[in-house]
């Protein structure tokens, strides 16, 4: 029984002297455990309705660390003088477009940007994964899921939220402004998307010219609210706005 798991160990040995085989399995490795940390935070994503879920990660950590793998094999296996940086960071400055895609999807809810920064984190973490980082990886992933998952609850404390709508004539020069009047109200804005005419929630109907943003602040008391809504309705281009 000795000689024949002898024998075993010998043949193993021998095959992963081969540098071509050696490298095979380390990429269904490597790749094989990017699935598994960006499909943690994925399904994170999936279950909190975010447009960038479950898939979406999975794609992005495993191209991240396809990427890197690549440019080790380049470097390395071809015996080409090549900086295996330099595909990676590519990577890391590309992402962003996709990131983009999925504020743009939110309208202008600012949870986009938690899923924008979720993309762009699994893109690191696929290149960690792909160079071989796996501690650096593992840690990273527990620390996002945690900080997208726990930490959330603990985002916006105090006084209870508030719920402005907006109506506006020009989103993309006004938007930028009421979140900075909002700001220096001793406000905080948890999250703001454009909502439509049809929706039961709004007060008056909306002009044909103009646009109806919803907000929802976290002021720091009556006062701070009151300012609030009277510093807002007084700005050029808002034509109308409420508290719920």
């Amino acid at each position: 029984m000795a000689d024949f798991f002898n024998s075993v160990k010998d043949v193993f040995l021998w095959i992963w002297s081969i540098d071509q085989i050696r490298f095979v399995i380390d990429a269904f490795v490597k790749l094989g455990l990017a699935v598994l940390l960006s499909g943690i935070i994925g399904y994170e994503r999936e279950h909190s309705h975010r447009p960038a879920g479950f898939r979406t990660h999975i794609l992005v950590s495993v191209g991240s660390a396809l990427v890197m793998l690549t440019s080790v094999y380049i470097a390395e296996d071809r015996g080409l003088e090549a900086d295996v940086t330099r595909m990676s960071a590519q990577v890391i400055s590309g992402i962003g477009f996709l990131g983009a895609g999925t504020i743009l999807r939110e309208g202008f809810s600012v949870k986009g940007l938690t899923t924008a920064a979720s993309l762009w984190a699994v893109s690191c973490i696929g290149i960690a994964v792909g160079s071989g980082f796996i501690s650096g990886a593992l840690v990273a992933t527990f620390v996002i899921y945690l900080t997208l998952n726990s930490l959330k609850r603990f985002i916006v404390k105090g006084s209870a939220g508030k719920l402005l709508f907006i109506e506006i004539k020009d989103v993309g020069q006004q938007v930028p402004a009421i979140t900075k009047t909002i700001k220096q109200c001793g406000g905080t804005v948890h999250s703001m998307e454009v909502v439509y005419t049809e929706t039961k929630d709004l007060r008056f109907k909306r002009r044909k010219d103009t646009s109806v943003i919803k907000v929802l602040v976290f002021p720091k008391n009556d006062d701070s609210l009151s300012l609030m809504v009277s510093t807002i309705r007084s700005m050029e281009d808002v034509e109308d706005i409420y508290v719920d």
